[in-house]
């Protein structure tokens, strides 16, 4: 990875994420915590070394910050809507009971065009089992390209502030804010970082 990308994802990204999970975890008091991370290709880390990725970065972080304290399961996969999560969530938070829940799902969801109401459904029923099982809760938002018009992915987008605000959850606004759109740290697809 590009220092410059390091550097970026050190300072801003990982940051912002870092804050959150830092409040959620002041707040419960908690010594150890387990986070399980249920996302797409870009926590997944397509197209980079698995050392590169946001997750390893963060979990590098959390071990610089607090020695042992923290186990970092990434569920991930390239592709993953919101919909196929929901099949896989039940399981992944019985045999792992992560302390926090990481969401960043609908990417694909909003590529495929499908109805933001059927991708706020979804990602609801994601949270409320996160919740349910415990978990405190952080959801990351995307946008998407205007390739369905400008109402299309403003539906989208707001799809994630009413989630974070029906539930009382953290929201980091933009996962990729200052990434996306910079052709020096985003792969040729313009879609996922490099």
């Amino acid at each position: 990875m590009k220092p410059k990308m390091i550097k970026f994802l050190n300072r801003s990204l990982l940051g912002g994420l870092l804050l959150c999970l830092l409040s959620l975890i002041t707040l419960n008091n908690a010594q150890a915590k387990s986070i399980l991370i249920l996302g797409d290709s870009i926590s997944a880390g397509f197209g980079m070394s698995s050392e590169e990725a946001w997750v390893s970065l963060l979990e590098q972080r959390l071990e610089q910050k607090f020695p042992g304290q923290h186990e970092v399961i990434n569920s991930s996969m390239s592709g993953e809507t919101a919909a196929g999560a929901l099949s896989r969530l039940p399981n992944l938070l019985q045999n792992h009971q992560p302390d926090v829940v990481i969401i960043e799902l609908g990417g694909n969801d909003g590529l495929r065009g499908q109805p933001p109401t059927l991708i706020e459904r979804n990602l609801d029923r994601l949270v409320v089992m996160s919740l349910e099982a415990g978990a405190d809760t952080l959801l990351f938002g995307i946008k998407i390209p205007p390739n369905y018009g400008t109402a299309y992915s403003q539906a989208f987008e707001d799809n994630f502030k009413r989630l974070a605000e029906r539930h009382e959850i953290p929201l980091l606004p933009f996962f990729l804010e200052g990434v996306a759109g910079n052709d020096d740290l985003m792969q040729a697809d313009g879609i996922h970082p490099r």
